[in-house]
């Protein structure tokens, strides 16, 4: 079974924004590398949902998670996002996609962020 690994993020106009999610796909590819690793955006920004899903399935993949690099679960994670899946789940019939909870509901996650406000770089 060949793996995929989406990161996707809600995107913006800017595209020095995307950096620090090219610098995790980077790490998470270090991490975990038997995977296809992408990144995808809601909106604004390239390859969305779709598009990265048909490029992991051009490659081979037929099991896909997708993890929401969200701190929390608003409109775009509890509306859109099922229904973006959905679709796919339709279009990619022959590959399992599965989603996780959004990455800022995780414990470790969160413990992270808090050590980095009390004792991240002074400004």
């Amino acid at each position: 079974m060949k793996q995929g690994l989406l990161l996707f993020a809600h995107g913006a106009r800017e595209p020095r924004w995307a950096e620090p999610f090219e610098r995790l796909q980077q790490r998470v590819r270090a991490l975990a590398p038997q995977a296809e690793v992408r990144l995808c955006y809601l909106e604004l920004m390239h390859p969305d949902l779709e598009g990265a899903i048909a490029e992991l399935v051009a490659l081979g993949v037929d099991s896909i998670r997708i993890v929401p690099v969200f701190l929390g679960q608003g409109g775009h994670v509890r509306r859109d996002l099922p229904g973006l899946i959905a679709a796919a789940q339709g279009r990619f019939t022959g590959t399992m996609i599965s989603v996780i909870a959004p990455a800022g509901e995780d414990d470790a996650v969160l413990d992270a962020l808090a050590r980095y406000c009390v004792g991240g770089p002074e400004y």
